[in-house]
């Protein structure tokens, strides 16, 4: 098993190479690739950790030797939000990085799963498609974007509120990666009743929780660490269905259209990457309204990404 880290110098990326180094399962492979030239020298550093994970790592601006023979490419490459920026801001920046990267991707390792990270995600999933497209490899079914943040802070949220204990993916997050986009499914929760104050409250930190990150950092950054774990499990996630497993995760993903073209839900992951799109389950009120608010920016953001690769 190979895991492509492109961006592996970063915020986002120094702590994930970390985290896979110490996660994925003996024998693997992790190459490491970032533009700036220190890159080498992150992997140097993570391989001197007693596991048996290889470790490579590349710099320059072609990615395509870090890519070879990959199974998993995981972007975390672009800019990071600032104080009053929104994942919007970022999208001139950071669109125009998923593009040239996934092209890379599609010749050189065009059946690996591709894990999205960089935001705008809402926009830069349609982004990586539609560059898939061009190249004649796309398949829809190994390509994600990685919204496991939301569904950790969602765990981490209401364990605080509720002082219960901490389970990995008993909630749904549905939806975008952005703002309203993001929904955690409360109502699904098994075992835990929250006030319909509790469940507005809880809902917006949930979706306001990058900006509690980048304003608590003051300009030093945004939300790295969290990240980097959630793009871990989410790694170890592919790795897992990959040998046999059968795993439950949320990201978002092309499903049948129902509510957008790309939506993020709940997902039984196979070796070839999405088995089956599973059902997002009944909804309240207030989740039924906040889904029908947010579907005309999600749609929207999906558009731009879409007309961004065709006018590019």
């Amino acid at each position: 098993m190979k895991v492509t880290v492109l961006g592996a110098a970063g915020g986002i990326g120094q702590p994930l190479s970390l985290l896979l180094k110490l996660n994925l399962p003996a024998g693997s492979e992790l190459s490491l690739y970032d533009v700036a030239p220190s890159t080498p020298g992150v992997a140097k550093d993570v391989s001197h950790i007693p596991t048996d994970v290889k470790v490579e790592g590349f710099t320059g601006e072609d990615p395509s030797e870090a890519l070879k023979g990959a199974d998993i490419v995981l972007i975390p490459a672009g800019v990071a939000r600032k104080p009053g920026m929104t994942r919007a801001d970022l999208f001139n920046i950071n669109a125009s990085i998923v593009r040239d990267l996934v092209a890379k991707a599609a010749q050189v390792c065009p059946k690996a799963c591709i894990g999205i990270i960089t935001n705008p995600v809402n926009a830069t999933v349609p982004i990586a498609a539609e560059v898939l497209k061009k190249a004649g490899v796309y398949d829809k079914r190994k390509l994600f974007g990685v919204t496991t943040l939301d569904v950790i802070r969602s765990e981490t949220f209401i364990a605080e509120l509720k002082n219960t204990e901490l389970r990995p993916n008993y909630i749904s997050v549905i939806g975008g990666h952005s703002g309203t986009t993001i929904l955690p499914l409360l109502s699904q929760v098994q075992h835990v009743e929250f006030s319909d104050d509790e469940v507005k409250s809880l809902t917006t930190r949930i979706q306001n929780a990058g900006t509690e990150v980048v304003e608590a950092k003051a300009g030093a950054g945004s939300a790295t660490l969290s990240m980097a774990y959630a793009a871990m499990r989410f790694a170890l996630s592919l790795v897992r269905a990959a040998q046999g497993e059968n795993v439950v995760t949320c990201a978002y993903v092309e499903g049948d259209g129902k509510y957008a073209p790309f939506f993020a839900q709940p997902l039984l992951l196979g070796k070839d990457g999405v088995d089956q799109l599973l059902p997002i389950g009944p909804l309240s009120a207030f989740e039924q309204a906040a889904l029908d608010e947010m579907l005309p920016a999600l749609r929207t953001e999906i558009e731009n990404g879409v007309k961004f690769v065709k006018e590019s």
